[in-house]
């Protein structure tokens, strides 16, 4: 049949299209710059776009309206302010953090109500339980966080993973993003430096029952050498050493970070 209306629109001098685009895609990736160029965002974090790349990251993780999504310790609440006016209509934003965290994060989401949306949640982080309500989340996303977790030891890193995975529903979908360490580096580093192996990060994932569905090279930064006297902490934003070599780090900008995509059977 559909050779038939192909050469009817040819006869008629009708141009026929070649693809059609999936339905809701365009809308979702409007809705998204729409979020980021809100100017109820801090200066202070849209200047960090050119080097997190939120964008990207978001569509790499499939984040759209209408989904639930689960932030994992948003903290200052960058991605928070991305995330939340993102899915507040269709969807819902829940923040999950740390109890001494608690204060400060309902604060920031109380404070923004108006422009976040009313539905916003927070729920405390317990490493040592599982979700709350196994099987509701669409998507969990943590951004440089997993270093945080293995500086503290005891099985936080293990156990904060099966918590996403509980979280998550069949199918749903966690994002990781971490500063960046070589596979060849002391593993040592990576309970110092705010740094991350590649296969840490897989290997918590797996162990909670994830299975690798990608990674992006988006927020990769090949000046990064990951050797800097305060770790991580030297580069911008952060540039713990004051003014000793801040150019220098200044020039080298964001840390190399790892994005990786994981599913949930």
């Amino acid at each position: 049949m559909r050779q038939y209306l192909v050469a009817a629109a040819l006869l008629l001098g009708i141009a026929a299209p070649m693809a059609v685009a999936r339905p809701g895609a365009e809308t979702a990736r409007d809705a998204l710059a729409h979020a980021i160029a809100d100017p109820r965002r801090s200066e202070a974090n849209r200047a960090r776009d050119v080097w997190r790349h939120p964008a990207e990251t978001l569509a790499f993780f499939d984040v759209h309206p209408g989904q639930t999504v689960l932030e994992f310790n948003p903290t200052g609440g960058w991605y928070t302010e991305i995330l939340a006016p993102l899915v507040k209509d269709r969807g819902q934003y829940i923040g999950y953090a740390p109890a001494r965290s608690e204060a400060g994060v309902r604060t920031m989401l109380d404070g923004k109500r108006d422009w976040f949306g009313a539905n916003t949640r927070f729920i405390v982080w317990d490493p040592a339980g599982a979700y709350p309500e196994p099987g509701t989340v669409d998507r969990v996303v943590t951004f440089r966080n997993v270093h945080n977790l293995l500086m503290n030891g005891n099985g936080q890193a293990e156990a904060t993973f099966r918590a996403f995975f509980a979280a998550l529903k069949p199918g749903g979908i966690l994002g990781v993003e971490d500063h960046h360490l070589s596979e060849a580096a002391d593993s040592a580093l990576e309970t110092s430096s705010g740094y991350v192996k590649r296969s840490t990060i897989i290997r918590l994932a797996q162990g909670a029952g994830f299975r690798l569905a990608g990674e992006s090279q988006v927020n990769a930064n090949p000046r990064d050498t990951h050797d800097h006297p305060n770790g991580v902490w030297s580069l911008p934003p952060t540039y713990r050493g004051g003014d000793t070599d801040r150019a220098m780090f200044a020039a080298i900008g964001e840390s190399d970070r790892l994005t990786l995509k994981f599913v949930k059977p």
